[in-house]
């Protein structure tokens, strides 16, 4: 058992722990970084987000083929290799993982490979292999004059869910073992139905429970409606308000029973269910409470603006702390907690965190949503601009979206806003933008965006809050939901 001081341990090497770690080291601390896991990445880089949108792209890529036949080109079925799509998926990720690595290396971060668990509030030791911390051979242990912690999150079970090789979660599906003929995914979030559409597009009959009334949670139902229109022959059924009942195994499936809203007496049989439930922090797992630490029954870390844990040298960021379970939030938050440790100004102050479904279409947005204004008591305009004026919709064969602005009735800035239908995600960042800057409709609208583009919806969308749009109708021969 060794032991060595640093001026920054990490916990957990996902976008929060390395964008910590390696901000840390650029600010001359001496810094660890504590990975259980053979790459470094996390969830996010190693099976989830980007393994997923590896395999949303092709899956964009088959449906956007299939398409062409309106535009009068065909062609025949895929013959789609598994073996070669988990391959290529594989690649994309050993790229990333290969240059963190030299990134870690370059920095002179020391990364030390095993389960980290707190001893007191200045000592961590470190088993291999994840197995528990116990005085023996393999087991280091370190002090620090600061710890950040970005342990991140684990896939929610759901209860009554047979263990079964053909039940996955998040991970599982990602690892493609096989295209099943039907399944079941259990949850209506982002990640559930980011993998109904990779799966959908493969070639599988997939249904949807949800224990809400109500898809993507956050997500203003106009949005929402936009993806299920489009869906429709796809995907389904949907049912909303819904609950498993019972899940029994057999050799041919799995039996699901309903209750709820889509409840029925007989039975559905699914090749494999997935199951995309949530997320919990992972609070739980580093001995915490030796640190002082409190740890809440959501598995989360509370903490304050500048990322400080209720021990002042002790920080948490990303899927631990409480919040959008999001990579780039935590990037943000790891940058804003070494820079607090080396002594500068810094604070995670932000007035939105944009969020992005790569489902087809696309549905991206950012600060508040049409729930929230009202939840809050704020007055508010609304200007939508639908695609089906968009000349460059209308050319990709994709005119079903539709970008949303809101406006404070008060003072005229951007509160908010969505945007459903091709790249979505590529165009929410600019309203991002706009909502950190202050702009309002006048500064949006008469900054001159390409024609024609997509992203010239966004100004359009602007000048339709201004009274100024001519590529629409006047307002007063608009419905309400338009203007």
């Amino acid at each position: 058992m060794s032991d060595q001081v640093f001026d920054v341990a990490v916990l957990g090497a996902g976008p929060g722990g390395y964008a910590a770690a390696f901000r840390a080291a650029d600010l001359g601390l001496a810094t660890a970084l504590i990975e259980p896991h053979a790459t470094l990445g996390g969830v996010c880089l190693n099976v989830g987000c980007i393994p997923s949108k590896a395999l949303l792209s092709v899956a964009s890529t088959l449906r956007a083929a299939r398409a062409l036949a309106q535009h009068g080109v065909s062609f025949g079925e895929p013959n789609i290799d598994l073996d070669a799509l988990r391959a290529s998926k594989d690649r994309t990720v050993r790229r990333l993982t290969t240059g963190l690595a030299a990134l870690a290396k370059v920095r002179k971060v020391e990364v030390i490979r095993g389960h980290g668990r707190f001893v007191s509030d200045h000592e961590i030791e470190v088993a291999p292999d994840g197995a528990a911390p116990a005085t023996g051979a393999g087991v280091r242990r370190l002090r620090f004059a600061h710890c950040i912690i970005a342990v991140g999150s684990s896939a929610l079970r759901v209860p009554g869910l047979p263990d079964d090789p053909r039940v996955l979660d998040s991970t599982g599906a990602l690892a493609l073992p096989d295209v099943p003929t039907r399944m079941l995914v259990v949850g209506g979030g982002i990640i559930g139905l980011e993998l109904a559409t990779v799966y959908a597009a493969l070639g599988s009959e997939i249904h949807i429970v949800e224990a809400q009334d109500r898809l993507m949670g956050p997500v203003d139902a106009d949005l929402v409606e936009v993806w299920r229109k489009h869906n429709a022959k796809s995907v389904g059924p949907i049912m909303q308000a819904t609950r498993i009942e019972s899940a029994e195994t057999t050799p041919d499936g799995i039996l699901v029973r309903f209750a709820g809203a889509h409840g029925s007496a007989e039975p559905v049989l699914y090749a494999r269910v997935l199951v995309a439930a949530g997320r919990r922090g992972n609070g739980h797992t580093i001995g915490a409470e030796r640190a002082g630490l409190t740890v809440l029954d959501n598995g989360c870390i509370a903490v304050d603006g500048c990322q400080r844990t209720e021990v002042p040298h002790i920080y948490a960021v990303g899927d631990v702390v409480p919040g959008p379970g999001l990579a780039h939030k935590a990037s943000h938050q790891g940058h804003v907690a070494a820079e607090v440790i080396a002594g500068l100004p810094a604070a995670f102050d932000v007035r939105q965190i944009p969020a992005v479904a790569y489902t087809d279409p696309e549905i991206a947005w950012t600060g508040r949503t049409e729930a929230t204004c009202a939840a809050e008591g704020i007055d508010y305009d609304k200007a939508v601009f639908p695609w089906r004026a968009s000349g460059r919709a209308l050319a990709e064969g994709r005119d079903e979206g539709m970008t949303k602005l809101l406006f404070d009735r008060t003072d005229g800035r951007l509160l908010g806003a969505g945007i459903v239908g091709l790249h979505a995600g590529e165009l929410i960042g600019e309203l991002g933008l706009a909502l950190e800057m202050g702009a309002n409709a006048e500064d949006i609208g008469h900054t001159i965006h390409p024609h024609p583009t997509l992203s010239e919806s966004i100004g359009l969308a602007a000048e339709l809050m201004l009274g100024a749009c001519t590529d629409l109708p006047p307002s007063s021969s608009r419905s309400p939901a338009e203007r």
